[in-house]
């Protein structure tokens, strides 16, 4: 899993992992395809290519130890918005920012002040949603099926980049999925598992209890290994270092914000179709 979440940055975001971490990830997937002999060529090309690709949400939300935490301290009370939409202190530049925010979203194309404008909200949030209530609206906010249409990579990039394939996100109730396909009616590959969300911090640690592939459950089939790696029926208390999170930086009708445990940011535009049939078949 290691190798995996190093592969997919060195290969589809661009990003530098060394030539070490690309070697490690060749000769995993590698071992992978050597036990799939069975496999219709072109099927085990999109098995290999999504167990790739998914790599890159560990590798996303998994916490760095040298990441140091940044603490916020709200100044002033600012008055709510009772108007419609989310509810949220509407700061001046708010409007403004998720404005920049949502057309890059919907468009799935960075402009050249989306940083800033993400920026903003992150560093307003304990302004923006100071109160249980705000937290609870941005929580409600957040659940349905999203597509990823930009990302940062790690906590020191500053520019968002378009993620070249299909990745897609889903929050309901119970839990939180993601995984890849060729578009939201034909998903490859897709992790399940349960969501724990604390209102504080505006935090969702998420866990892994089952793959799909082609929306048909499939964890059986996977090696051990590979399950230790990506930690498959863990519990968060379960983990040696903190378990893999993300930190809702805001929401809105048209895009979900979040950042990842190594400090990268995401970006989502909500699905108009719940993705959850194509994704998990009969367990939607």
């Amino acid at each position: 899993h290691r190798a995996l979440s190093l592969f997919v940055p060195a290969l589809s975001q661009g990003l530098c992992c060394g030539f070490r971490g690309v070697a490690v990830a060749v000769a995993s997937l590698s071992w992978m395809n050597s036990r799939m002999d069975s496999v219709k060529p072109i099927r085990r090309f999109f098995l290999l290519a999504c167990a790739a690709a998914l790599g890159s949400s560990s590798a996303f939300t998994a916490r760095d130890p040298s990441c140091r935490r940044r603490r916020l301290r709200l100044r002033r009370p600012f008055e709510t918005n009772d108007g419609g939409g989310l509810l949220a202190v509407r700061v001046d530049g708010y409007d403004e920012s998720f404005r920049i925010i949502d057309d890059c979203a919907v468009r799935g194309e960075p402009s050249d002040d989306l940083y800033d404008a993400v920026r903003f909200v992150d560093r307003n949030a304990l302004k923006i949603y100071p109160d249980e209530e705000e937290r609870e609206a941005l929580w409600d906010e957040a659940r349905g099926s999203w597509k990823l249409q930009l990302a940062t990579g790690g906590g020191k990039f500053t520019a968002f980049k378009r993620v070249p394939i299909f990745a897609f996100a889903v929050i309901d109730e119970t839990n939180f999925g993601n995984g890849v396909g060729l578009n939201e009616d034909a998903i490859f590959l897709s992790l399940l598992g349960p969501h724990i969300f604390t209102h504080r911090k505006r935090q969702m640690v998420i866990t892994i209890d089952d793959l799909f592939l082609f929306g048909s459950k499939s964890t059986g089939a996977i090696p051990g290994f590979l399950k230790d790696g990506m930690g498959v029926g863990k519990r968060p208390e379960e983990f040696e270092t903190r378990p893999p999170a993300f930190t809702m930086i805001g929401a809105s009708d048209n895009a979900l914000i979040a950042r990842g445990g190594t400090g990268g940011i995401a970006i989502w535009t909500r699905l108009e179709k719940d993705i959850r049939p194509a994704a998990y078949g009969t367990l939607a």
